[in-house]
């Protein structure tokens, strides 16, 4: 009985970190937010696709903005659209590859774990944002180098993605992590100064 207890604050409390923002936007900024960051999250992928350096950069500064402002279901879009992008761009342009799609669940995972990390460790628990975003891309990449070496072990994708999903993501989580920090704090900055003008 206990246990189920524990269980159930904790889901609570994950729960209520999905709705945890920096800034008070209103539903319909969050929309148009969700709007700009969806429409980012799938044509970054879809229409530059190289090098993945940038790509992957990109993706993961879009992913911590996403966490830090947007709240609850609106996060979907922007954790499932950059792989849905990049398999579309494979389809459209070619080549196309299976192994993508095989890996596109686990994907959108990981992406789940860093937007987690900042709505809980960040936003939830009042954890700083260097803190936040080492744990968010340790827990990241393990979990799809992980998965890619399961994946990899029954000899469904070849060795290239072992590197793809492995230390790749921790780097490109850790270089969008700047980019989104900068970003960040020039919201914040203007914030204040809207604010104070009021």
């Amino acid at each position: 009985m206990e246990n189920q207890v524990k269980r159930k604050n904790y889901f609570i409390f994950v729960r209520d970190s999905l709705h945890e923002q920096v800034f008070p936007f209103d539903s319909l900024y969050q929309g148009v937010l969700l709007a700009v960051y969806s429409i980012f999250c799938f044509f970054i992928p879809f229409l530059i696709g190289e090098p993945q350096l940038l790509v992957g950069t990109a993706v993961n500064a879009l992913l911590i903005l996403s966490a830090l402002e947007l709240q609850g279901w609106r996060l979907l879009p922007v954790i499932t659209f950059p792989s849905i992008g990049a398999l579309s761009r494979g389809i459209v342009f070619g080549p196309f590859t299976p192994y993508l799609l095989m890996l596109i669940p686990f994907i959108w995972v990981g992406n789940a774990i860093l937007v987690l990390s900042f709505k809980l460790l960040m936003l939830k628990m009042k954890k700083n944002f260097a803190i936040t975003l080492a744990a968010g891309a340790v827990g990241k990449s393990v979990f799809l180098f992980s998965s890619a070496f399961l994946l990899y072990s029954l000899s469904l994708i070849p060795t290239i993605f072992l590197t793809a999903m492995g230390f790749f993501q921790f780097a490109t989580a850790l270089i969008g992590g700047a980019v989104a920090y900068a970003v960040f704090k020039a919201k914040v900055l203007n914030w204040n100064t809207l604010k104070g003008l009021q």
